[in-house]
C-alpha cells in the first residue's frame, strides 16, 4: 500500500471514530430529553386529575416556567400539551416508549399524530432510529405507506446464500424492497445518466432514503482490468456492515444480465478495493420494475451478495396528466377487453 492510500485509510478511520462518538453523544442526550418530556407529561396529567385543574393551568405553567428558566425554548403551552399527550400515548406501552426514547422529539410527534396502529408505530419508531430518518423523510415514508409495503413486498436478494448468517441478517435489514426517490421531483421518463446526476445533486436526501450507515464514496467509480475500464454508478461504504456497497441504476425493467454484470463488479471491488478487515462487497440493483421470479433465478448462480429493489420516482400524478392517464382499474378493464377481443378473433 502506498503512503497516500495508507494516509487516506488512517484519515477515514479517525473521521469514522469522531462521527461515531458524536452520534452516540447525540443519542444519549436525546434519550434524556425525551424522558424528561415524558415525565413532565406525567406530572401534568396527575396534578390535573388530583386537583381537578382545567386547561388554563397549562398556560399558567408555561408562563411561570419561562420566567424561572429564562431563554429556554420548548415550554410553550402547545409543547406542554404535546408532552401531556406523549405521556398518555405511551404510559401503558413500555416497549413503544423504549423505542420513542431513541428518536428526536419532532419525529415522535409526527408518529403520534400520523400513525395510530401500534404495530405500525413500532415499525416507524424502529425505522427512524435504525435508518436515521429526518422529520421530512419520515413524513415522506408515512405518506408513501412504507409500513404496508414492507408487509407485502418481498425483499429480493441472495444474501442468505452469499454471506455468513450474522452478516446476511444485517444486510437484509439494510436493504429495502422499494426506494422512494420522490425527492427528485421527476415526473417524466429519464435516461440513466440524468437519474444518476439528479441523485448526486440530491446526495443528502439519497443517503437519508438509503438509511443510516451509508457513506458516499463517488459516482462512476472506475475499476480496471487489464487495459479496460469499468464504472460503477454509485459507490458507498456501509459503516455498520463494514463493506463497500455498489449501486447500479436502471431505467428499464430488471433483466437477468444485470445480475451478471453486478457480480463482475463485486469481484473487481473485492480484489482491488476491499480492505483486509472489510466484509465482502454488496451490490444493489435499482430498477423501476422487476419480476420476482426472474430475479430469483438470476441470483441463483451468483456467488456475490446482490439485492434487487424497485424505486418510485413519484407517488403523485402531475396535475397536467390527471384525467389523461388511465388508472390501474381502467388499465385492468382495457386488458380484459383486449383479451376478450383476441378470443373472439381466434374463434
Amino acid at each position: 500500500m502506498d503512503k497516500i492510500s495508507a494516509y487516506n485509510n488512517f484519515f477515514k478511520e479517525i473521521i469514522d471514530t469522531i462521527n461515531s462518538a458524536r452520534y452516540q453523544a447525540f443519542k444519549s442526550l436525546n434519550k434524556f430529553h425525551i424522558g424528561q418530556n415524558f415525565e413532565i407529561g406525567r406530572i401534568i396529567v396527575e396534578n390535573q386529575e388530583r386537583n381537578q385543574w382545567g386547561q388554563s393551568i397549562v398556560d399558567t405553567l408555561s408562563k411561570d416556567i419561562n420566567k424561572q428558566i429564562d431563554g429556554v425554548k420548548g415550554y410553550s403551552p402547545q409543547n406542554l400539551w404535546r408532552m401531556r399527550q406523549f405521556y398518555l400515548e405511551y404510559e401503558n406501552e413500555p416497549e413503544l416508549l423504549e423505542l420513542a426514547l431513541k428518536i428526536p422529539w419532532g419525529q415522535n410527534m409526527l408518529i403520534i399524530h400520523q400513525v395510530k396502529d401500534k404495530k405500525e408505530r413500532n415499525y416507524y419508531l424502529q425505522a427512524t432510529d435504525q435508518l436515521g430518518w429526518s422529520r421530512a423523510v419520515l413524513l415522506n415514508q408515512i405518506k408513501a405507506n412504507a409500513y404496508q409495503h414492507q408487509l407485502t413486498d418481498k425483499k429480493m436478494s441472495n444474501f442468505e446464500k452469499a454471506l455468513p448468517i450474522h452478516l446476511s441478517e444485517q444486510a437484509n435489514e439494510a436493504l429495502k424492497s422499494e426506494y422512494n426517490l420522490d425527492f427528485l421531483g421527476i415526473t417524466k421518463p429519464v435516461l440513466e445518466k440524468e437519474l444518476e446526476n439528479r441523485l448526486i445533486e440530491n446526495i443528502r436526501d439519497l443517503l437519508l432514503e438509503l438509511g443510516y450507515g451509508f457513506s458516499f464514496i463517488g459516482n462512476q467509480y472506475r475499476l480496471k482490468l487489464n487495459q479496460k475500464e469499468y464504472a460503477i454508478d454509485l459507490l458507498f461504504y456501509h459503516r455498520i456492515l463494514k463493506c463497500l456497497v455498489a449501486i447500479e441504476l436502471k431505467t428499464v425493467e430488471f433483466e437477468p444480465e444485470f445480475a451478471g454484470k453486478m457480480n463482475f463488479y463485486l469481484e473487481l471491488l473485492d480484489e482491488q478495493e476491499k480492505q483486509a478487515d472489510d466484509n465482502p462487497s454488496i451490490g444493489i440493483i435499482l430498477c423501476p420494475i422487476k419480476d420476482n421470479i426472474e430475479v430469483e433465478y438470476a441470483l441463483r448462480s451468483s456467488n456475490k451478495p446482490i439485492g434487487v429493489s424497485e424505486y418510485k420516482l413519484t407517488h403523485r400524478l402531475p396535475e397536467k396528466l390527471k384525467g389523461k392517464v388511465p388508472t390501474s382499474n381502467e388499465l385492468k378493464q382495457m386488458l380484459t377487453k383486449a383479451i376478450r377481443n383476441a378470443g373472439d378473433i381466434d374463434k
